[in-house]
Protein backbone atom coordinates (compact mmCIF):
# COMPACT_ATOMS: atom_id res chain seq x y z
CA UNK A 1 0.00 0.00 0.00
CA UNK A 2 1.32 3.19 -0.75
CA UNK A 3 0.94 5.52 2.05
CA UNK A 4 2.54 8.55 -0.03
CA UNK A 5 -0.87 10.13 -0.77
CA UNK A 6 -2.18 9.66 2.71
CA UNK A 7 0.56 11.42 4.08
CA UNK A 8 0.51 14.33 1.26
CA UNK A 9 -3.36 14.78 1.90
CA UNK A 10 -3.09 15.11 5.77
CA UNK A 11 0.25 17.53 5.54
CA UNK A 12 -1.02 19.15 3.15
CA UNK A 13 -4.60 19.76 4.40
CA UNK A 14 -2.87 21.03 7.94
CA UNK A 15 -0.56 23.50 6.30
CA UNK A 16 -3.71 24.93 4.54
CA UNK A 17 -5.73 24.97 7.79
CA UNK A 18 -2.88 26.43 9.50
CA UNK A 19 -2.67 29.10 6.64
CA UNK A 20 -6.27 29.85 7.43
CA UNK A 21 -5.88 31.41 10.39
CA UNK A 22 -3.71 34.28 9.81
CA UNK A 23 -6.48 35.32 6.84
CA UNK A 24 -10.13 36.22 6.88
CA UNK A 25 -11.42 32.97 4.99
CA UNK A 26 -12.84 30.87 6.63
CA UNK A 27 -10.89 27.40 6.80
CA UNK A 28 -13.44 24.81 5.23
CA UNK A 29 -14.05 27.61 2.40
CA UNK A 30 -9.80 27.83 1.97
CA UNK A 31 -9.48 24.00 1.98
CA UNK A 32 -12.40 23.43 -0.50
CA UNK A 33 -10.84 26.03 -2.60
CA UNK A 34 -7.09 24.42 -2.68
CA UNK A 35 -8.38 21.52 -3.26
CA UNK A 36 -10.20 22.54 -6.32
CA UNK A 37 -7.05 23.92 -7.71
CA UNK A 38 -4.93 21.30 -6.76
CA UNK A 39 -6.97 18.28 -8.41
CA UNK A 40 -5.80 19.21 -11.93
CA UNK A 41 -1.92 19.86 -10.73
CA UNK A 42 -0.31 17.10 -12.91
CA UNK A 43 1.58 13.85 -11.07
CA UNK A 44 -1.71 14.62 -7.77
CA UNK A 45 -2.86 11.03 -7.05
CA UNK A 46 -6.50 11.06 -7.40
CA UNK A 47 -8.89 10.72 -4.19
CA UNK A 48 -11.53 8.98 -4.33
CA UNK A 49 -13.89 9.49 -1.83
CA UNK A 50 -14.85 6.22 -0.40
CA UNK A 51 -18.03 5.88 1.75
CA UNK A 52 -16.60 3.12 2.95
CA UNK A 53 -14.06 5.20 4.56
CA UNK A 54 -15.90 7.80 5.21
CA UNK A 55 -18.97 7.10 7.31
CA UNK A 56 -17.62 4.19 9.08
CA UNK A 57 -14.03 5.87 9.96
CA UNK A 58 -14.01 9.75 9.66
CA UNK A 59 -17.68 10.14 10.42
CA UNK A 60 -17.46 8.78 14.09
CA UNK A 61 -15.15 10.49 15.75
CA UNK A 62 -16.07 14.05 14.38
CA UNK A 63 -19.56 13.13 15.23
CA UNK A 64 -17.81 12.49 18.52
CA UNK A 65 -15.52 15.65 19.47
CA UNK A 66 -18.80 17.81 18.22
CA UNK A 67 -20.89 15.91 20.54
CA UNK A 68 -19.01 15.89 23.76
CA UNK A 69 -18.08 19.62 22.91
CA UNK A 70 -22.03 20.60 23.00
CA UNK A 71 -23.85 20.80 26.20
CA UNK A 72 -26.18 18.68 26.79
CA UNK A 73 -27.87 20.82 29.16
CA UNK A 74 -28.96 23.41 26.18
CA UNK A 75 -29.60 21.05 23.40
CA UNK A 76 -32.09 19.86 25.66
CA UNK A 77 -34.03 23.37 26.44
CA UNK A 78 -33.44 23.87 22.84
CA UNK A 79 -34.50 20.28 21.66
CA UNK A 80 -38.08 21.31 19.74
CA UNK A 81 -36.14 23.43 17.33
CA UNK A 82 -33.44 21.32 16.87
CA UNK A 83 -36.24 18.33 15.92
CA UNK A 84 -37.43 20.69 13.83
CA UNK A 85 -34.65 20.91 11.92
CA UNK A 86 -32.88 17.68 12.33
CA UNK A 87 -35.88 15.48 11.32
CA UNK A 88 -38.88 17.45 9.93
CA UNK A 89 -36.81 20.54 7.98
CA UNK A 90 -34.30 16.89 6.07
CA UNK A 91 -37.40 15.34 5.22
CA UNK A 92 -39.24 18.58 4.03
CA UNK A 93 -35.79 19.17 1.97
CA UNK A 94 -35.47 15.71 0.42
CA UNK A 95 -39.46 16.02 -0.88
CA UNK A 96 -38.79 19.64 -2.31
CA UNK A 97 -35.39 18.66 -3.37
CA UNK A 98 -36.52 15.72 -5.04
CA UNK A 99 -39.75 16.97 -6.47
CA UNK A 100 -38.19 20.00 -8.29
CA UNK A 101 -35.34 17.71 -9.68
CA UNK A 102 -37.99 15.57 -11.38
CA UNK A 103 -39.90 18.31 -12.84
CA UNK A 104 -36.70 19.74 -13.98
CA UNK A 105 -34.56 16.80 -15.82
CA UNK A 106 -35.95 15.06 -18.41
CA UNK A 107 -36.29 11.37 -17.94
CA UNK A 108 -34.91 11.18 -14.46
CA UNK A 109 -37.32 9.18 -12.24
CA UNK A 110 -39.41 10.55 -9.39
CA UNK A 111 -37.54 7.61 -7.13
CA UNK A 112 -33.73 8.63 -8.24
CA UNK A 113 -34.77 12.49 -7.90
CA UNK A 114 -35.99 11.47 -4.72
CA UNK A 115 -32.24 10.40 -3.56
CA UNK A 116 -30.62 13.16 -4.98
CA UNK A 117 -33.07 15.11 -2.30
CA UNK A 118 -32.19 12.91 0.99
CA UNK A 119 -28.69 13.31 -0.03
CA UNK A 120 -28.54 16.92 -0.21
CA UNK A 121 -30.97 17.62 2.71
CA UNK A 122 -28.57 17.55 5.37
CA UNK A 123 -26.93 20.58 6.64
CA UNK A 124 -23.06 19.09 7.86
CA UNK A 125 -21.89 18.56 11.14
CA UNK A 126 -18.29 19.95 10.35
CA UNK A 127 -19.29 22.70 8.54
CA UNK A 128 -21.72 24.22 10.77
CA UNK A 129 -19.60 23.94 14.27
CA UNK A 130 -16.37 25.38 12.15
CA UNK A 131 -18.52 28.38 10.80
CA UNK A 132 -20.49 28.59 14.57
CA UNK A 133 -16.42 28.73 16.18
CA UNK A 134 -15.17 31.53 13.62
CA UNK A 135 -18.07 33.98 13.20
CA UNK A 136 -19.08 33.76 17.07
CA UNK A 137 -22.72 33.51 16.87
CA UNK A 138 -25.28 34.15 19.57
CA UNK A 139 -24.73 30.77 21.88
CA UNK A 140 -28.83 29.85 21.75
CA UNK A 141 -27.95 30.25 17.54
CA UNK A 142 -25.07 28.09 17.85
CA UNK A 143 -26.41 25.14 19.64
CA UNK A 144 -29.17 24.88 17.60
CA UNK A 145 -26.81 24.46 14.78
CA UNK A 146 -25.13 22.31 16.34
CA UNK A 147 -27.75 19.82 17.44
CA UNK A 148 -29.74 19.52 14.38
CA UNK A 149 -26.02 19.00 12.21
CA UNK A 150 -25.32 16.32 15.00
CA UNK A 151 -28.33 14.50 14.47
CA UNK A 152 -29.74 14.74 10.59
CA UNK A 153 -27.64 12.60 9.28
CA UNK A 154 -29.35 9.74 10.85
CA UNK A 155 -32.92 11.26 8.99
CA UNK A 156 -31.32 11.46 5.71
CA UNK A 157 -29.23 8.35 5.89
CA UNK A 158 -32.39 6.68 6.37
CA UNK A 159 -34.56 8.51 3.74
CA UNK A 160 -31.73 7.87 0.81
CA UNK A 161 -32.54 4.17 1.62
CA UNK A 162 -36.14 4.24 1.20
CA UNK A 163 -35.37 6.40 -1.66
CA UNK A 164 -32.93 4.26 -3.08
CA UNK A 165 -34.66 0.98 -2.63
CA UNK A 166 -37.32 2.32 -4.65
CA UNK A 167 -35.05 3.66 -7.25
CA UNK A 168 -33.77 -0.15 -7.67
CA UNK A 169 -36.47 -1.67 -7.80
CA UNK A 170 -36.76 -2.98 -4.19
CA UNK A 171 -40.41 -2.49 -4.15
CA UNK A 172 -39.91 -0.02 -0.81
CA UNK A 173 -42.80 1.56 0.46
CA UNK A 174 -44.35 4.48 2.61
CA UNK A 175 -45.41 2.85 5.40
CA UNK A 176 -42.00 0.66 5.36
CA UNK A 177 -39.90 3.62 4.70
CA UNK A 178 -41.55 5.46 8.33
CA UNK A 179 -41.33 1.84 9.93
CA UNK A 180 -37.04 1.50 8.65
CA UNK A 181 -37.02 5.22 10.13
CA UNK A 182 -38.85 4.31 13.73
CA UNK A 183 -36.71 1.51 14.12
CA UNK A 184 -33.27 3.13 12.86
CA UNK A 185 -33.94 6.12 15.38
CA UNK A 186 -34.93 4.75 18.28
CA UNK A 187 -32.51 1.50 18.01
CA UNK A 188 -29.73 3.95 18.08
CA UNK A 189 -30.90 6.27 20.86
CA UNK A 190 -31.51 2.57 22.47
CA UNK A 191 -27.88 1.25 21.46
CA UNK A 192 -26.57 4.92 22.80
CA UNK A 193 -28.71 4.63 26.09
CA UNK A 194 -27.09 1.34 26.78
CA UNK A 195 -23.73 1.48 26.13
CA UNK A 196 -23.28 5.12 27.42
CA UNK A 197 -23.09 3.30 31.55
CA UNK A 198 -21.24 0.61 30.89
CA UNK A 199 -18.67 3.32 28.96
CA UNK A 200 -18.32 5.21 31.35
CA UNK A 201 -17.82 2.95 34.56
CA UNK A 202 -14.68 1.93 32.47
CA UNK A 203 -13.89 5.19 31.85
CA UNK A 204 -13.75 6.06 35.51
CA UNK A 205 -12.32 2.64 37.05
CA UNK A 206 -9.19 2.49 34.46
CA UNK A 207 -6.38 4.04 36.03
CA UNK A 208 -3.85 4.43 33.19
CA UNK A 209 -4.18 7.81 31.27
CA UNK A 210 -2.88 5.08 28.35
CA UNK A 211 -5.53 3.24 28.67
CA UNK A 212 -8.04 5.39 28.96
CA UNK A 213 -7.25 7.74 26.34
CA UNK A 214 -7.01 4.52 23.69
CA UNK A 215 -10.85 3.80 25.27
CA UNK A 216 -11.74 7.56 24.64
CA UNK A 217 -10.61 6.75 20.67
CA UNK A 218 -12.15 3.41 20.43
CA UNK A 219 -15.85 4.86 21.88
CA UNK A 220 -16.99 6.24 18.36
CA UNK A 221 -16.12 3.28 16.54
CA UNK A 222 -17.82 1.01 18.73
CA UNK A 223 -21.15 2.67 19.52
CA UNK A 224 -21.60 3.28 15.54
CA UNK A 225 -19.97 -0.48 14.67
CA UNK A 226 -22.29 -2.13 16.97
CA UNK A 227 -25.40 0.19 16.02
CA UNK A 228 -24.97 -0.53 11.90
CA UNK A 229 -24.27 -4.42 13.10
CA UNK A 230 -27.87 -4.09 14.81
CA UNK A 231 -29.69 -1.85 11.53
CA UNK A 232 -29.80 1.03 13.83
CA UNK A 233 -28.60 4.77 13.42
CA UNK A 234 -24.54 4.80 14.01
CA UNK A 235 -24.90 8.27 13.95
CA UNK A 236 -27.75 8.40 16.84
CA UNK A 237 -26.13 5.87 19.12
CA UNK A 238 -22.38 7.90 18.79
CA UNK A 239 -24.42 11.21 19.51
CA UNK A 240 -26.22 9.86 22.36
CA UNK A 241 -23.02 8.31 23.90
CA UNK A 242 -21.00 11.73 23.53
CA UNK A 243 -23.39 13.48 25.18
CA UNK A 244 -23.32 11.53 27.96
CA UNK A 245 -19.98 11.28 28.67
CA UNK A 246 -19.20 14.60 27.59
CA UNK A 247 -21.80 15.76 30.76
CA UNK A 248 -20.14 13.71 33.20
CA UNK A 249 -16.66 14.11 32.14
CA UNK A 250 -15.89 16.10 35.57
CA UNK A 251 -15.71 12.18 36.78
CA UNK A 252 -12.57 11.10 35.18
CA UNK A 253 -9.27 11.78 36.27
CA UNK A 254 -7.75 14.93 35.78
CA UNK A 255 -4.44 13.64 33.95
CA UNK A 256 -6.96 11.65 31.85
CA UNK A 257 -9.02 14.99 30.81
CA UNK A 258 -5.86 16.85 30.01
CA UNK A 259 -4.59 14.47 27.49
CA UNK A 260 -8.07 13.43 26.24
CA UNK A 261 -8.35 17.66 25.28
CA UNK A 262 -5.02 17.30 23.79
CA UNK A 263 -5.77 14.05 21.73
CA UNK A 264 -9.10 14.86 20.33
CA UNK A 265 -8.28 18.77 19.42
CA UNK A 266 -5.49 16.97 17.17
CA UNK A 267 -7.68 14.38 16.03
CA UNK A 268 -10.28 16.34 15.41
CA UNK A 269 -7.85 19.15 13.39
CA UNK A 270 -7.04 16.75 11.01
CA UNK A 271 -9.41 14.94 10.50
CA UNK A 272 -11.64 18.35 9.76
CA UNK A 273 -8.56 19.68 7.57
CA UNK A 274 -8.86 16.27 5.31
CA UNK A 275 -12.51 16.44 5.09
CA UNK A 276 -12.87 19.67 3.53
CA UNK A 277 -9.74 19.04 1.24
CA UNK A 278 -11.28 15.61 0.18
CA UNK A 279 -14.45 17.62 -1.03
CA UNK A 280 -12.31 19.92 -3.29
CA UNK A 281 -10.29 17.22 -4.91
CA UNK A 282 -13.60 14.94 -6.15
CA UNK A 283 -14.00 17.55 -8.97
CA UNK A 284 -12.09 15.40 -11.81
CA UNK A 285 -13.80 12.55 -10.96
CA UNK A 286 -16.80 13.99 -10.63
CA UNK A 287 -16.99 15.35 -14.48
CA UNK A 288 -15.92 12.75 -15.83
CA UNK A 289 -18.42 10.37 -14.75
CA UNK A 290 -21.11 12.71 -15.83
CA UNK A 291 -21.56 11.15 -19.09
CA UNK A 292 -24.57 11.86 -21.40
CA UNK A 293 -25.81 14.81 -18.77
CA UNK A 294 -22.92 16.92 -19.52
CA UNK A 295 -22.72 20.30 -20.88
CA UNK A 296 -24.59 23.40 -20.31
CA UNK A 297 -28.10 21.85 -19.12
CA UNK A 298 -25.90 20.01 -16.31
CA UNK A 299 -25.13 23.33 -15.30
CA UNK A 300 -28.10 24.77 -15.12
CA UNK A 301 -29.26 21.76 -13.33
CA UNK A 302 -26.96 21.99 -10.52
CA UNK A 303 -27.81 26.38 -10.18
CA UNK A 304 -31.68 24.93 -10.08
CA UNK A 305 -31.01 22.44 -7.23
CA UNK A 306 -28.37 24.85 -5.26
CA UNK A 307 -31.44 27.62 -5.36
CA UNK A 308 -34.19 24.83 -4.57
CA UNK A 309 -31.92 23.82 -1.64
CA UNK A 310 -31.34 27.23 -0.06
CA UNK A 311 -34.87 28.36 -0.53
CA UNK A 312 -36.28 25.67 1.44
CA UNK A 313 -34.68 26.33 4.35
CA UNK A 314 -35.83 29.82 4.15
CA UNK A 315 -39.04 27.76 3.50
CA UNK A 316 -39.31 25.64 6.41
CA UNK A 317 -37.00 27.41 8.84
CA UNK A 318 -39.93 30.87 9.41
CA UNK A 319 -42.97 29.00 9.98
CA UNK A 320 -40.85 26.46 12.47
CA UNK A 321 -39.60 29.59 14.00
CA UNK A 322 -42.50 31.43 14.72
CA UNK A 323 -45.76 29.26 14.41
CA UNK A 324 -45.14 27.54 17.32
CA UNK A 325 -45.34 30.13 19.61
CA UNK A 326 -48.94 31.45 17.88
CA UNK A 327 -50.21 27.94 18.33
CA UNK A 328 -49.09 27.16 22.05
CA UNK A 329 -48.32 28.99 25.38
CA UNK A 330 -46.67 26.95 26.44
CA UNK A 331 -43.72 27.36 23.80
CA UNK A 332 -44.61 30.69 24.19
CA UNK A 333 -43.81 30.50 28.04
CA UNK A 334 -41.34 27.87 27.84
CA UNK A 335 -38.67 29.19 25.24
CA UNK A 336 -36.81 31.90 24.58
CA UNK A 337 -38.43 34.98 21.80
CA UNK A 338 -36.96 33.87 18.53
CA UNK A 339 -36.27 37.48 16.24
CA UNK A 340 -36.17 37.43 12.66
CA UNK A 341 -32.33 37.72 12.82
CA UNK A 342 -31.91 34.43 14.62
CA UNK A 343 -34.05 33.14 11.91
CA UNK A 344 -32.41 34.84 8.72
CA UNK A 345 -28.91 33.29 10.34
CA UNK A 346 -30.01 29.84 10.89
CA UNK A 347 -31.71 30.18 7.09
CA UNK A 348 -28.59 31.10 6.10
CA UNK A 349 -26.22 28.46 7.72
CA UNK A 350 -27.06 25.67 5.84
CA UNK A 351 -23.62 24.18 4.32
CA UNK A 352 -23.27 20.88 2.97
CA UNK A 353 -20.52 18.66 3.64
CA UNK A 354 -18.58 15.79 2.85
CA UNK A 355 -21.37 13.14 4.23
CA UNK A 356 -24.40 13.97 1.49
CA UNK A 357 -20.69 13.13 -0.72
CA UNK A 358 -19.92 10.41 0.31
CA UNK A 359 -23.74 9.21 0.80
CA UNK A 360 -24.06 9.78 -3.27
CA UNK A 361 -20.67 7.81 -3.58
CA UNK A 362 -22.33 4.85 -2.53
CA UNK A 363 -25.09 4.85 -4.51
CA UNK A 364 -25.00 1.41 -5.99
CA UNK A 365 -24.30 0.24 -9.94
CA UNK A 366 -27.78 -1.25 -9.57
CA UNK A 367 -29.06 2.29 -10.21
CA UNK A 368 -29.10 3.16 -13.87
CA UNK A 369 -26.01 4.60 -14.63
CA UNK A 370 -27.28 7.72 -15.89
CA UNK A 371 -29.17 8.92 -12.78
CA UNK A 372 -26.38 7.80 -10.98
CA UNK A 373 -23.51 9.82 -12.17
CA UNK A 374 -25.90 12.94 -12.68
CA UNK A 375 -26.57 13.00 -8.58
CA UNK A 376 -23.40 12.60 -8.02
CA UNK A 377 -22.43 16.03 -9.88
CA UNK A 378 -25.69 17.90 -8.61
CA UNK A 379 -24.49 16.72 -4.98
CA UNK A 380 -21.03 18.22 -5.51
CA UNK A 381 -22.13 21.35 -6.98
CA UNK A 382 -24.62 21.82 -4.62
CA UNK A 383 -21.80 20.98 -1.22
CA UNK A 384 -19.29 23.20 -3.38
CA UNK A 385 -22.10 25.85 -3.62
CA UNK A 386 -22.86 26.09 -0.23
CA UNK A 387 -19.49 26.26 0.93
CA UNK A 388 -18.50 28.61 -1.08
CA UNK A 389 -21.81 30.87 -1.14
CA UNK A 390 -23.11 30.73 2.13
CA UNK A 391 -19.52 29.92 3.96
CA UNK A 392 -18.38 33.19 2.38
CA UNK A 393 -21.53 35.80 3.38
CA UNK A 394 -22.42 34.35 6.34
CA UNK A 395 -19.97 36.60 8.66
CA UNK A 396 -20.56 39.57 6.99
CA UNK A 397 -24.29 38.95 7.36
CA UNK A 398 -24.23 38.54 11.01
CA UNK A 399 -22.23 41.86 11.06
CA UNK A 400 -24.23 43.17 8.87
CA UNK A 401 -27.30 41.82 11.42
CA UNK A 402 -25.33 43.39 14.42
CA UNK A 403 -26.24 40.82 17.14
CA UNK A 404 -25.47 41.88 20.67
CA UNK A 405 -21.84 41.07 21.13
CA UNK A 406 -21.43 38.62 24.68
CA UNK A 407 -21.45 40.69 28.02
CA UNK A 408 -17.53 39.63 28.74
CA UNK A 409 -17.94 41.93 32.30
CA UNK A 410 -21.19 39.89 33.28
CA UNK A 411 -19.43 36.41 32.57
CA UNK A 412 -16.31 37.39 34.35
CA UNK A 413 -18.43 38.30 37.27
CA UNK A 414 -20.23 35.07 37.22
CA UNK A 415 -17.26 32.98 37.06
CA UNK A 416 -15.81 35.29 39.84
CA UNK A 417 -19.05 34.69 41.82
CA UNK A 418 -19.06 30.63 40.87
CA UNK A 419 -15.42 30.62 42.11
CA UNK A 420 -15.62 32.40 45.05
CA UNK A 421 -18.71 29.64 46.34
CA UNK A 422 -16.08 26.82 44.92
CA UNK A 423 -13.26 28.00 47.36
CA UNK A 424 -15.09 28.72 50.19
CA UNK A 425 -16.12 25.15 50.14
CA UNK A 426 -12.77 24.00 49.41
CA UNK A 427 -11.59 26.29 52.71
CA UNK A 428 -14.40 24.47 54.50
CA UNK A 429 -13.25 21.37 53.70
CA UNK A 430 -9.82 21.99 53.99
CA UNK A 431 -10.23 22.95 57.90
CA UNK A 432 -12.13 20.05 58.44
CA UNK A 433 -9.23 17.59 57.30
CA UNK A 434 -6.84 19.28 58.86
CA UNK A 435 -8.99 18.81 62.30
CA UNK A 436 -8.47 15.07 61.81
CA UNK A 437 -4.43 14.50 63.50
CA UNK A 438 -3.86 12.25 60.84
CA UNK A 439 -3.94 14.83 58.38
CA UNK A 440 -1.42 16.92 60.24
CA UNK A 441 0.94 19.26 57.99
CA UNK A 442 3.37 21.73 59.33
CA UNK A 443 2.04 24.93 59.21
CA UNK A 444 3.53 26.43 56.42
CA UNK A 445 2.99 23.78 54.10
CA UNK A 446 -0.59 24.44 55.30
CA UNK A 447 -0.34 28.19 54.46
CA UNK A 448 0.47 27.38 51.18
CA UNK A 449 -2.48 25.38 50.19
CA UNK A 450 -4.80 28.72 51.76
CA UNK A 451 -2.80 30.42 49.34
CA UNK A 452 -3.18 28.90 46.25
CA UNK A 453 -7.16 28.86 46.82
CA UNK A 454 -6.67 32.67 47.58
CA UNK A 455 -4.73 33.10 44.52
CA UNK A 456 -7.03 30.93 42.65
CA UNK A 457 -10.50 33.00 44.21
CA UNK A 458 -8.54 36.63 43.43
CA UNK A 459 -7.45 35.64 39.58
CA UNK A 460 -11.02 36.25 37.94
CA UNK A 461 -11.26 38.96 39.84
CA UNK A 462 -8.13 40.93 39.12
CA UNK A 463 -9.23 40.47 35.07
CA UNK A 464 -11.84 43.50 35.71
CA UNK A 465 -8.85 45.71 37.21
CA UNK A 466 -7.00 48.00 35.29
CA UNK A 467 -3.75 46.95 32.82
CA UNK A 468 -0.28 48.20 33.51
CA UNK A 469 -0.09 51.46 32.16
CA UNK A 470 3.27 50.53 30.96
CA UNK A 471 2.82 47.22 29.24
CA UNK A 472 -1.09 47.22 28.88
CA UNK A 473 -1.08 43.65 30.18
CA UNK A 474 -4.25 42.93 32.93
CA UNK A 475 -2.36 41.47 36.35
CA UNK A 476 -3.01 38.02 35.42
CA UNK A 477 -1.41 38.49 32.12
CA UNK A 478 1.76 39.56 33.65
CA UNK A 479 1.24 36.56 36.70
CA UNK A 480 0.85 34.59 34.01
CA UNK A 481 4.27 36.05 32.10
CA UNK A 482 6.17 35.98 35.14
CA UNK A 483 5.14 32.34 36.00
CA UNK A 484 6.04 31.13 32.65
CA UNK A 485 9.75 32.86 32.89
CA UNK A 486 10.28 31.48 35.94
CA UNK A 487 9.07 27.53 34.66
CA UNK A 488 11.67 28.52 32.10
CA UNK A 489 14.41 29.27 33.82
CA UNK A 490 13.83 26.55 35.97
CA UNK A 491 14.20 24.40 32.79
CA UNK A 492 16.88 25.57 31.52
CA UNK A 493 18.58 24.57 34.26
CA UNK A 494 17.23 20.72 34.38
CA UNK A 495 18.76 20.59 30.53
CA UNK A 496 21.80 21.94 31.17
CA UNK A 497 22.70 19.31 34.38
CA UNK A 498 21.42 17.10 32.04
CA UNK A 499 23.89 17.27 29.53
CA UNK A 500 26.61 17.73 32.30
CA UNK A 501 25.40 14.32 33.03
CA UNK A 502 24.41 15.26 36.45
CA UNK A 503 20.77 13.56 35.70
CA UNK A 504 19.90 11.13 32.88
CA UNK A 505 17.20 11.43 30.33
CA UNK A 506 14.73 9.56 32.32
CA UNK A 507 15.12 12.36 35.57
CA UNK A 508 14.99 14.87 33.27
CA UNK A 509 11.43 13.89 31.49
CA UNK A 510 10.51 13.13 35.04
CA UNK A 511 10.88 17.02 36.35
CA UNK A 512 10.09 18.45 32.82
CA UNK A 513 6.82 16.47 32.93
CA UNK A 514 6.24 18.59 36.63
CA UNK A 515 6.71 22.10 35.24
CA UNK A 516 4.56 21.15 32.61
CA UNK A 517 1.61 20.51 34.25
CA UNK A 518 2.81 23.47 37.18
CA UNK A 519 3.25 25.58 33.81
CA UNK A 520 -0.57 24.41 32.53
CA UNK A 521 -2.08 24.92 35.88
CA UNK A 522 -0.65 28.48 36.45
CA UNK A 523 -2.16 29.84 33.07
CA UNK A 524 -5.38 28.48 34.09
CA UNK A 525 -5.06 29.60 37.66
CA UNK A 526 -5.22 33.53 35.75
CA UNK A 527 -7.35 32.31 33.05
Amino acid sequence: MDVMPLLLLVAGSAAVAAAARRTPAPAPLLLVAVGLAVSYIPGVPSYTLDPHIVLPLLLPPLLYTSASDSSYLDLRAQFRPVALLSVGYVLFATVVVGWVAYLIVPGLPLPAALVLGAVVAPPDAVAATAVARRVGLPSRITTILQGESLLNDATAITAYKVALGAAVGEGATWAGGIREFALAAVGGVGIGLVLMAPLHWLRTHLTEPLLQNTLSLLIPFVAYAVAEQAHASGVLAVVVVALYLGHRAWEVDFATRLQEGAVWKMVAFVLESAVFALIGLQLPIVLKRLGEYEGTSAAWYAVAVFLVVVVARFVWVYPATFLPRLLSRRVTEREQNPTWRGAMVTSWAGMRGVVSLAIAFSIPPTMPAGPRNLILFLTFTTVIGTLVVQGVTLPPLIRLLKFPGRDRQAETLAEANAQAQASRAAEARLDELLADERNTLPEPLADRLRMVLERRRNAVWERLGQVNPITGESVDDTYRRLSREMIGAEREVFVRLRDLRYIDDEMLRALLRRLDLEEAAAYREAG
